[in-house]
């Protein structure tokens, strides 16, 4: 990197540390080199030596959310993976439609048990009151894939999620006719922030950009699968002309499920949310048309270095936390595992 922005090792130093004695060009330079480089540092080196371990609480729903399941994985290998970092990630299940019982977990936790908390946030007033209380304890909070940002929290890792509801509008929109039609919805729950911004980011493109296209009332089924596949089914029955469906939130196996069944499948234009074995056959199967995605394992990676920052008092890097929105059709799909 020295030898990239041209000059000496002591000043790379400096700049990745945010030392002073630095010129803004020669800051600039190195800024370059790390992009150039895509080099990510090394956020644990730096603090081994100022403390014997980073307590780390990781709250995230449990029950058949296949996506909670995928980051609830990447949360459990990483503390095994990182104790020899010195970093303790204990992972707790909470039901996210439950804001009292999150409050619950919250109140409980204090610096005697904890140095930082994730916490995949219901936008309840209760659960906002807990998140300020548990910073006033001296804990840094940092939401997760659904945000809080009413609260004082300290930041937000995952995806702009108002962008990913435009971006559903815009795959519906591109998708469907141009003639008038219905598009039925489906979400876990308006009350999560990461579902209602995507509504009203579906609802502001095609409101203002495909005004032939009717976006019929939500349907909550709480994430659960049984739930969504009875949504869909009555919203198939009662309307017969229906032509596209979006599940703002998770589920997508039970709507997989109704659509299946029906014969109709086919002939409406599905997009949902997250890549999961369940999808990517749906994908493949033509029953689904496109799933928007988030990636887990950078999730995960990114709150534990950001709660580690703000344990140590450093800068966080924003350009390396910033969670992408990728698009998955049929033809694009990763290799599995």
């Amino acid at each position: 990197m020295a030898e990239a922005a041209g000059v000496s090792l002591a000043t790379v130093d400096r700049v990745l540390n945010t030392r002073p004695g630095v010129r803004k060009a020669t800051i600039e330079k190195v800024r370059q080199a790390v992009e150039s480089l895509n080099y990510q540092p090394d956020v644990f080196a730096a603090g081994l030596a100022k403390k014997s371990a980073y307590r780390l609480h990781f709250l995230i729903p449990n029950g058949p959310n296949a996506f909670m399941e995928d980051l609830t994985r990447e949360a459990k290998a990483h503390a095994v993976s990182m104790s020899g970092a010195r970093m303790q990630v204990h992972v707790e299940p909470i039901d996210a439609f439950d804001g009292h019982r999150v409050t619950g977990t919250l109140a409980i936790l204090d610096k005697s048990v904890c140095d930082g908390v994730a916490v995949v946030a219901p936008a309840f007033p209760e659960v906002r009151a807990a998140i300020d209380r548990l910073q006033d304890r001296g804990v840094p909070v940092v939401t997760l894939v659904s945000d809080h940002p009413v609260s004082e929290r300290q930041h937000f890792v995952g995806i702009d999620n108002m962008a990913a509801g435009r971006t559903a509008g815009r795959l519906l929109g591109r998708f469907l006719p141009k003639h008038p039609a219905k598009i039925g919805l489906i979400a876990g729950s308006l009350g999560l922030r990461d579902h209602a911004d995507r509504f009203a980011g579906l609802r502001e493109v095609i409101e203002t950009e495909y005004p032939h296209l009717q976006l019929l009332k939500v349907r909550e089924g709480r994430d659960d699968n049984e739930r969504n596949e009875d949504l869909i089914r009555k919203l198939l029955a009662e309307h017969p002309d229906l032509a596209g469906v979006y599940n703002i939130g998770a589920g997508n196996r039970g709507a997989i499920s109704a659509l299946t069944e029906s014969g109709r499948a086919k002939d409406i234009v599905f997009v949902g949310h997250e890549l999961t074995p369940y999808t990517r056959q749906a994908l493949q199967s033509e029953i689904m048309d496109a799933v928007i995605a988030q990636d887990p394992g950078h999730e995960i990676r990114s709150a534990i270095r950001i709660l580690k920052a703000l344990c140590d008092g450093v800068p966080i890097i924003d350009d390396q936390e910033r969670i992408g929105i990728d698009i998955f059709l049929k033809d694009n799909l990763p290799t599995e595992a």
